[in-house]
């Protein structure tokens, strides 16, 4: 028996009306307003979207601006794909007055997206000039970080060479196993238990077809493509704390002032190495900066994008990572070796000098190598090498950028703390909160116009906590 005493909900066989206007189903606080007036600001024609402009013979097509708002709209409330877009526009009161009850199949919202990539992606920087406009972004220290996503692609449907070659190996055993069973099946009375000759070929013949077909995926692997996806041919298996994922390396700069994403980029390489300066340099075009900071973990510690960095006006700040085989194993490693620029010398734990000897291009790194005299004799040899020849170091063309930044983590240490609050922060943001732990489309390309909206539903979900919507509308006036 219910309590008297509860709320009462209305009774379902009750007439109701609706808002005459479909300016009354939101209310003059709702920031839905704010992304119809936003999309109503950009001139979408100059940005690139198709049917822009339309022709005045034929079936008129959707606004762009409509399925951009939706599209906004549904990234900014946890909505990606076009299924769920296509049931918000029938059920949705705030899509309804952002769409004007208009209800796009979903095909339609697939379609849009997959056909305006590169105008999406511009979006997002029409809404980095206007959080400048409200000087949201600081400028002064930039935070570079990577996250993998999870692609299209399952992990089963992704091969390197050993794979591969795996695979072929079982499957000639088995075949050799299917082929004993056929010569004993010949030999086989009529009723046996055992697998008839027909169910045997039907076995060799499904077994053949996916030899073959791994074999085909072996022919076309190289030295450059060590690893082919089926699913998603640019996804690749990639290494994260908790295992391999077959997936994205997504990439942010954020900036220290608000938190607020300054450059965002995708690539299917599966470590930081070669990533800081794309970033870094497209964060510095955003914002139109001369001179900026960034700071970045030490899997983005890397002489060459450092230097592009440097000659670029930022100035980085990544730790070493002592990567040395000697140090694992005990011994001195390059960091107890004293470089002295005046001399081009190295001075060894020992004080005996390291002398230049001669120079290499390696994998596009120009290294000089230095080499000391008499190891065999020193007392120090048993803790510095155990190599029978004398020890030798290496020294990169652009080193001293190196040391100098070294010297700068030194007498700047605060600067390295803000790294992990700062970078971490959007990716805790969009996984645990958006809950985008995946992306939903395939090929690096429209992979990068998808995490463009991730980011921009992010600086969206940022900039309405922080600004009031009458200052919003007023800066898009």
């Amino acid at each position: 028996m219910t309590s008297m005493n509860h709320r009462a909900g209305l009774d379902r066989s009750q007439t109701l009306l609706f808002p005459e206007r479909l300016e009354d189903y939101v209310t003059a606080e709702n920031p839905v307003r704010f992304l119809d007036a936003f999309v109503g600001s950009l001139d979408l024609h100059a940005l690139g979207f198709t049917k822009a402009r339309c022709a005045d013979t034929g079936r008129p097509p959707y606004d762009p601006a409509a399925l951009l708002k939706l599209y906004l709209y549904g990234y900014l409330h946890r909505v990606r794909s076009s299924r769920m877009l296509e049931a918000e526009c029938q059920r949705n009161v705030e899509v309804l007055w952002l769409l004007g009850k208009l209800a796009p199949d979903f095909k339609t919202i697939a379609d849009f997206r997959k056909d305006n990539l590169k105008p999406l992606r511009a979006v997002a920087r029409q809404f980095t000039l206007l959080c400048r406009k409200l000087e949201l972004f600081g400028g002064e220290l930039l935070a570079v970080d990577g996250s993998k996503f999870q692609a299209v692609n399952a992990r089963d449907q992704n091969f390197n060479a050993s794979k591969l070659q795996d695979l072929i190996a079982r499957a000639d055993a088995r075949l050799a196993e299917y082929l004993q069973q056929l010569d004993a099946a010949d030999a086989t009375e009529p009723g046996n238990a055992a697998p008839t000759q027909s169910e045997l070929a039907q076995k060799i013949a499904a077994l053949q077809e996916r030899k073959d077909w791994h074999e085909e995926l072996l022919a076309q692997l190289d030295a450059e493509q060590k690893q082919i996806s089926v699913t998603d041919p640019d996804t690749r298996k990639m290494p994260t704390a908790h295992g391999t994922i077959v997936g994205y390396n997504a990439q942010l700069a954020v900036d220290a002032k608000h938190k607020l994403i300054a450059a965002e980029d995708v690539t299917n390489d599966g470590t930081d190495f070669n990533q800081l300066a794309d970033v870094a340099l497209e964060a510095k075009r955003n914002l139109e900066l001369k001179q900026t900071e960034v700071v970045a973990d030490a899997g983005y510690y890397n002489a060459a994008e450092v230097s592009r960095c440097v000659v670029q006006g930022i100035t980085p700040f990544i730790p070493k990572a002592d990567t040395s085989a000697n140090t694992a194993q005990g011994l001195y490693g390059k960091s107890q070796f004293r470089y002295d620029p005046q001399q081009d010398v190295y001075v060894c734990p020992a004080n005996a000098i390291l002398t230049y000897r001669f120079s290499t291009d390696e994998l596009g790194r120009e290294l000089r190598y230095y080499r000391a005299r008499g190891c065999a004799s020193c007392a120090l040899k048993s803790r510095c090498t155990r190599n029978k020849a004398n020890r030798t170091i290496t020294r990169e063309a652009n080193e001293h950028l190196m040391e100098a930044m070294a010297a700068r983590m030194r007498t700047q240490p605060e600067k390295f703390k803000l790294r992990k609050t700062l970078a971490e922060h959007p990716f805790g943001t969009i996984k645990r909160f958006f809950g985008y732990t995946h992306f939903l489309l395939k090929g690096l390309e429209k992979v990068r116009c998808e995490w463009s909206l991730t980011a921009l539903a992010y600086n969206l979900k940022r900039v309405l906590n922080l600004v009031s919507l009458e200052k919003l509308m007023a800066a898009l006036g």
